[in-house]
Order: C-alpha cells, then structure tokens, then sequence
C-alpha cells in the first residue's frame, strides 16, 4: 500500500501497487546481476585470449582471434541486459549493483589462477580480497533489500516534466559549472589528478543514467504496446545518452594511461555510484515515498559494498618501480639523445630481461667487445731515411 501526496497538500486514498513494484523491481535487479556477471565473463575469456596468443607466439591481430570475439558478443549481452534492467528498477538500485562485476573477476582471476603457493603465503595474499567480497555481498543485500521502490510509467510526458522540473534544472546548472571548473583546471593548469579525471568521467556518467533510464523505459513502453518512438525527447535522451558515454569512455582513457587500473576501478565506483544515486534521487524523484530507516540502511549499504570495492582492487599486484638500465644522462660527457635523458632500453616489464633472452642474474657478465670506431691508432713513427727520400 502507497499513498501519495497531492499538488495542494492532502493525501490522495491508498494505491495497491506494492506487489507490481517489488516484481519489477526484482526483475531489474536479476537482470543487472545477470549483465554484469556476463561482463565479467567477457573480459576473463578476452584477457585469456591474449595470454594463449601471447604464449603461443602468434602473429595474428587480436581482433582475428575466436576467443577475442566470443568476449565481445558476451560483452555486448552484458551491457544490453544492464540497459534493459534500467528500465525495470530505480537507478539508485541499479547502479551500485556493478560491484557485482568487481565481485565476479575476482573470483574468477582466483579459479583461473595457475601459480602455485604455500598456506602462509596464500592467506596473505587473498585475504583482503576474501573479505572485500563478503564485504561487496553483504551491502549488496542491504541496498538491494532496502532500496528505493518508486515506479513510474516512464513515457514522454513524464520525463518531459521531469526535465523541465526546478530541482533538475538547478542540479543541471551546478553540475555544469563543476563541470567547466574542473575541465579548465584539467586542461589548462595541466591538473591531471586522478580525483579531478574521475570526477568528469562521473558528472558525465550522472547524466548517462538519467538518459539510459528514459530511453530504456520508452523502448519498453513501446515494445509494451504504447508507441514512444515518435516523441523528440526520445531522441533528445538518446543523443545525450551516446554523447556522455562517448566522453566518459575518453576521460576513463585518459586515467588509465596515467594511472593504475585498481586505483581506478576503486575509486570510479565510488564516485559514479554516489553521482548516480544524486541524479536518480533529484531527476526521478526515487526516495519520495521511503521512510528514513529505509534510507539509512540504504545508504549502509552502498558505503560497505563500496569499502569491499576498495579492499578487492587494493590487493591486485603493482608493478615494482625499478629501472634495471642506465640512462644517458647518468654517463658523464656522453650526450644524450633524449631531453629528458629517459632510458635508451625498451621497458621490462616487471622481469629483468631483455627481448627474448632468460634472465639469469646468476651468470657474470660478458665482457663487451671494443668499438672499432672509438679506437685511436698511435702512428708509427717513420725512420728519417724514408721521410727524406719522400
């Protein structure tokens, strides 16, 4: 049983809409937990296929491998399945549901994994990422079980109210302004600061829901029967919708060419999840009709799938920062090709070794073959008979 308030300050009579709402919002949920698995699935097999080409030394391209395309077709049903579940449940229970996927790689990194370790060693090392999935788990159920239940028939009329509503308006104008703000500190103060990138990526991604919500709810609605297709704010949405996520991919580029991908994962969850339960909660209006225990333990929730979100990306293994070479700038009267005096020598990768050769550190080093070219020849001095006969 729901009640609703009226424009003018009463209460409208009970409405039984609880069994549908919870339905749907089950429906939502399954399908998010189902695409992001599948995610998941998809990057476990493409990730495997590179390391067979890479052991196998094969010269095809990548994008000509089976296994390559199989991950980007389980990719693609993923994400459909996500978009599709948005039309079902609220965005602020559907959003924080992509723990689910950090959740998903880890144990599948820990089933395919193929190196072998002693008790002691294995504990060590697994241990935050055991407890960073009971984590994730536990504040799934808590967000999922008391989130929002707030349903609407999401055709044209509604989201056009909704777009032209003040709170979306005034949220609209605040997030542009951050948005400007931290776009030219980034570009021009030359900020790259992984808090500042991450925050674009989730201004962007903030409006990417609001727009995936309503076109994924007018597709269902037409589908259903009541034809949406031909409203211009469908199309409005969409453009939107394709533009945010096309700019967020590039910032989410961008840091992953600064920065490493745990840190990133960790910290791009939390940022978009906590965006996209702000937009959710002002442009749908989806905690209207929740009481403040309901909220609280929502809010529990998404804090401690958060801190298992941490914990799971905290334990992934770093490359050392070492540089095994010399670079040119350290040799003293050698000029140096590069301004900077970076190495001359390709990475390594985290084993010292070069190209194909086997590191053995045990074995003493050759000695190097004398340049012929940086050889003086002492001239032989001539006898005095031969100079005066010249």
């Amino acid at each position: 049983m729901a009640t609703f308030a009226k424009e003018d300050g009463g209460f409208s009579d009970p409405v039984d809409d609880g069994p549908p709402s919870y339905t749907e919002n089950l429906i939502g949920t399954l399908l998010a937990i189902f695409g992001n698995v599948l995610v998941s699935i998809a990057v476990s097999i493409q990730k495997y296929g590179h390391v067979v080409q890479a052991g196998t030394n094969d010269q095809r391209a990548f994008y000509r491998t089976k296994t390559w395309w199989c991950g980007l077709l389980i990719t693609l049903v993923g994400e459909g399945t996500i978009f599709a579940s948005y039309a079902f449940a609220p965005i602020s229970l559907i959003a924080p549901l992509s723990a689910v996927s950090v959740i998903a790689s880890s144990i599948l990194g820990f089933v395919f994994l193929r190196e072998k370790w002693k008790a002691k060693e294995f504990l060590k090392r697994y241990i935050l990422s055991f407890l960073g999935c009971a984590l994730a788990a536990a504040g799934t159920y808590l967000f999922v079980t008391f989130g929002p239940n707030s349903h609407e028939k999401l055709n044209a009329e509604n989201i056009i109210k909704h777009v032209i509503g003040w709170p979306f308006l005034l949220y609209l104008l605040l997030e542009i302004i951050a948005f400007c703000l931290l776009l030219y500190f980034y570009k021009q103060r030359n900020a790259n600061y992984l808090i500042i990138i991450l925050m674009l990526a989730a201004l962007l991604g903030s409006v990417t829901v609001i727009t995936v919500k309503a076109v994924a709810g007018m597709m269902v609605l037409s589908i259903q029967g009541s034809m949406q297709l031909g409203y211009p704010i469908f199309y409005v949405m969409l453009v939107c919708m394709v533009a945010t996520v096309n700019f967020q991919a590039r910032f989410l580029s961008q840091a992953s060419c600064l920065y490493d991908s745990s840190l990133i994962a960790s910290v791009n969850y939390i940022l978009s999840t906590t965006f996209a339960i702000v937009s959710g909660t002002i442009f749908y209006l989806e905690f209207n009709h929740e009481d403040i225990l309901h909220i609280c333990m929502f809010l529990l929730g998404c804090f401690i799938c958060c801190l298992g979100v941490f914990l799971i990306t905290k334990n992934r293994k770093k490359a050392k920062a070492f540089e095994p070479y010399v670079t040119m700038d350290m040799v003293q009267g050698v000029p140096t090709i590069h301004d900077k005096g970076w190495a001359v020598q390709p990475d390594y990768n985290g084993s010292f070794s070069y190209g194909a050769l086997v590191n053995n550190d045990s074995v003493a080093p050759a000695t190097l073959p004398v340049s012929q070219e940086h050889v003086t020849v002492a001239p032989t001095p001539q006898k005095n008979s031969e100079l005066k006969r010249d």
